[in-house]
């Protein structure tokens, strides 16, 4: 591990650990498309505005995942710096545990509270039967979605980065090749679409336990394992919170936006649910590189070489910027095009093309906004990854499109988005100037 995080040139050593995050992010791109591809396949638009509005669902298992996913893996990658692997075993056994368990209450509360949480989702009395079915599935399989954000962030902290693509990979392909089927010879709908999506996840789950038992030096599902301390948990959790609320806010921030474009009709909701899953193609890429590197952030970190971790810092901020300006100028120009391949309904082009764009024009600054995220949380900086956990899609973006709606109407609301992420990358930088500037300093030579 110390010749990968350490000692290899910083752009090989990246590329590395970084590539295979990516390669398992597009296979989540390919099967994001190919999903909304065949649900819009329906032509019912309440069918696919019901599917849209369950996204934050989604989001918000991702982020029940990210508690012990995320925070533990950050852990383990400070303790790995510090050579100290026991602690780090322990640290995942009862990361993976707990996580199961989460798993499984999290299912009965999605249950109980059904009808409440699609409301606050947007649904309506056209959505909501289509929105329910997909709801359903998506809730009873919580644990396996849950589940999956733990091994495939910790064992990247031993750079097994290439086998938890694998798991991902294997996963979104058994999902892609259900999904059609299940959608129309059996004739399931957007039940269809979610059952393809829980066996996806089982599959990547036992991928990724076979790689625990038969990869991992570290890493380990053992019952006997399992207890760790009082403070290590608290370590865990100041920066899994943080890093769970991140997903939470996306959540919520698409819930807010699906019903402000509510009040505009269905279409408008339905054109939402395909330009986001298209602005996903950059999303998921600048994601994948920045957590892709996190493990050697995280390590460098607790072995104390800042020098390294600077120069890791500054090239991640320049292949993030660059990665999202080139990708977003593309689909920006082919925005009319790509989204008639989903739905060629005129009212559904025009506005899944303005949606779109609006997105895209400021994911350079996603870029900046995820690398400062990825350290606070790599670091151990609870209160800086609090604080971009709870921006950019929560608090910013609540005040930003209400007084923008107030204002401007549906454009503000459209362009209420890219406001917010101009005013949380202006926050990361100056927290990140602030926090590290000791480090800045001493590493200047």
């Amino acid at each position: 591990m110390e010749e990968l995080f350490v000692k290899k040139p910083i752009p090989q050593a990246y590329f590395q650990l970084a590539l295979p995050v990516v390669f398992g992010m597009l296979a989540s791109m390919i099967y994001n498309l190919a999903d909304t591809f065949f649900v819009s396949q329906t032509q019912n638009t309440a069918l696919v505005a019901g599917v849209a509005l369950c996204t934050p669902l989604f989001s918000f298992m991702l982020a029940v995942g990210d508690i012990f996913g995320l925070g533990g893996s950050a852990l383990m990658s400070r303790l790995l710096g510090k050579q100290d692997t026991a602690t780090s075993r322990r640290v995942s056994s009862f990361s993976v545990y707990v996580g199961i368990a989460t798993g499984l209450v999290v299912t009965v509360l999605l249950l109980v509270f059904e009808r409440q949480i699609l409301t606050l989702f947007g649904a309506t009395s056209e959505t909501y039967r289509y929105a329910a079915q997909f709801y359903r599935i998506m809730a009873l399989g919580a644990s396996f979605i849950i589940f999956s954000l733990i091994p495939s962030n910790m064992i990247r902290t031993e750079g097994l980065a290439t086998q938890s693509m694998i798991a991902t990979v294997a996963g979104t392909a058994l999902t892609i090749v259900l999904d059609p089927i299940f959608i129309f010879p059996l004739g399931l709908g957007a039940t269809g679409a979610a059952l393809a999506t829980v066996i996806g996840y089982a599959l990547t789950d036992a991928v990724l336990v076979f790689f625990v038992l038969t990869k991992c030096q570290v890493n380990s599902v053992s019952w006997q394992q399992r207890h760790i301390t009082g403070t290590l948990i608290k370590s865990i959790l100041l920066i899994g919170i943080p890093a769970s609320i991140t997903n939470l806010m996306q959540s919520f921030g698409t819930a807010l936006l699906n019903n402000y474009l509510a009040h505009y009709g269905a279409s408008q909701v339905a054109a939402f649910g395909i330009a986001s899953k298209i602005y996903m193609i950059v999303m998921l890429l600048i994601v994948g590189f920045a957590f892709g590197v996190q493990p050697m952030i995280g390590y460098n970190f607790g072995a104390q070489e800042f020098k390294r971790l600077k120069q890791i810092i500054h090239f991640d901020l320049f292949v993030e910027a660059g990665l999202a300006f080139g990708l977003a100028v593309i689909l920006m120009i082919f925005a009319p095009t790509i989204v008639s391949w989903f739905m060629p309904q005129a009212v559904i082009v025009r506005a899944g093309s303005l949606l779109l764009r609006s997105l895209l024009s400021t994911t350079p600054l996603i870029g900046v906004i995820l690398v400062f995220t990825t350290v606070f949380q790599s670091t151990g900086q609870a209160l800086g990854a609090f604080v971009m956990s709870i921006a950019r899609q929560g608090v910013v973006f609540l005040v930003v499109i209400v007084v923008a709606d107030d204002l401007f109407g549906y454009l503000g609301v459209v362009w209420a988005q890219p406001l917010a992420d101009i005013i949380t990358a202006l926050i990361g930088c100056g927290f990140y100037y602030w926090k590290f500037k000791p480090l800045l300093k001493t590493t200047s030579n």
